[in-house]
């Protein structure tokens, strides 16, 4: 099996790019404000090279005033581990998965319904909407906010060491590693697999070791974190997109001047819409690239696994939870679910 070479240049490529900035500071100069955005994905991922960019253009934009280190792929703890630091204030910022923030705030996960959205052009039209504006209320609401518009982790697919998943049935007792995120663990329940919650970092052991059959994610995270080495199919299943959302400590934001809190959201900003082109068109190239690593994909009839979630009480039981209003930001976008 052929190992995937991710650099920036094929991560990038047929996305609109910007040079890395290089920002060269005198020697012995001190930044007024140092602060950590942590994320959990790979440093080759979209994720992080676009942020690193933010990064570059917030020291330079601010005069040295503010200089934000960035640690990926999780180097300061697991993502409920950070989403416990960023509350309490020991990072400043995080990005974090919608599926997984909904652990702290349960509307977060409105957007990862399963099957609710047909394509991006649906995403972006909720998520820059009104349903982005109630999440982003409901963050509001925590020790936490929201620091930037929406980032795109993907669309999630199904990934298989086993059977080959074809059809919902295909689902049933299948060992599938979930997030630790209620709307997905519910989502496979509802499929009746064994769905089993493992943080991030422990999952390409936990596929090598067995433990679980398969997984769940988007093509980038795959390709990017070599999952497609313990796995053998890919179902385009398209099941849920999740998205991020770079999370701030209130506190350490406040103490921010507000000229500098502009420069960080414009800038992070501009690397979120850059970042949501550069994983679209990673979904148009690595179905090519994962095919010569050895993965077999697999497409499926999406329609027949948003029926079968129909006849369960998955949409109903959300419903409920979310309450009317919630549901309704959701529908406006999605279509009749409940």
């Amino acid at each position: 099996m052929s190992r995937i070479r991710l650099s920036r240049r094929n991560l990038l490529a047929g996305a609109a790019s910007i040079p890395l900035f290089s920002i060269l500071t005198k020697p012995g100069s001190a930044a007024e404000f140092s602060y950590k955005l942590a994320t959990g994905q790979d440093p080759t991922h979209p994720v992080n090279l676009r942020a690193q960019e933010a990064l570059d253009r917030i020291r330079e934009a601010s005069g040295g005033r503010l200089e934000i280190k960035l640690f990926p792929a999780n180097q300061l703890g697991s993502d409920t581990d950070l989403l416990n630091q960023v509350r309490s204030g020991g990072v400043e910022f995080f990005n974090l998965a919608t599926s997984i923030l909904a652990i702290f705030v349960p509307a977060a996960s409105l957007p990862n319904t399963g099957f609710a959205f047909q394509d991006y052009a649906a995403v972006w039209a909720a998520m820059d909407g009104d349903l982005g504006n109630y999440v982003r209320a409901e963050i509001a609401k925590t020790p936490l906010l929201t620091v930037s518009k929406v980032w795109d982790n993907g669309f999630r697919h199904i990934t298989s060491s086993t059977r080959e998943i074809r059809a919902p049935e295909d689902l049933k007792g299948f060992r599938i590693r979930v997030p630790p995120a209620p709307m997905l663990t519910s989502l496979f329940k509802g499929f009746e697999a064994g769905a089993a919650p493992i943080n991030f970092n422990e999952l390409y052991s936990a596929l090598q070791t067995k433990v679980v059959e398969g997984q769940e994610n988007p093509l980038a995270i795959t390709a990017t974190t070599r999952l497609y080495e313990v796995q053998k199919s890919c179902s385009l299943t398209g099941h849920v997109w999740d998205g991020y959302w770079i999370l701030g400590n209130k506190r350490a934001w406040q103490r921010l001047p507000e000229g500098l809190r502009q420069i960080v959201s414009r800038e992070l900003d501009r690397s979120a819409l850059d970042e949501r082109n550069d994983v679209a068109a990673l979904t148009n190239t690595l179905r090519a690239k994962l095919s010569e690593s050895g993965l077999n994909f697999v497409d499926v009839d999406r329609a027949a696994f948003r029926d079968a979630l129909r006849k369960t009480s998955f949409y109903r039981d959300w419903k409920d939870k979310f309450g009317e209003a919630a549901w309704a930001h959701l529908e406006a976008v999605s279509g009749k679910l409940a």
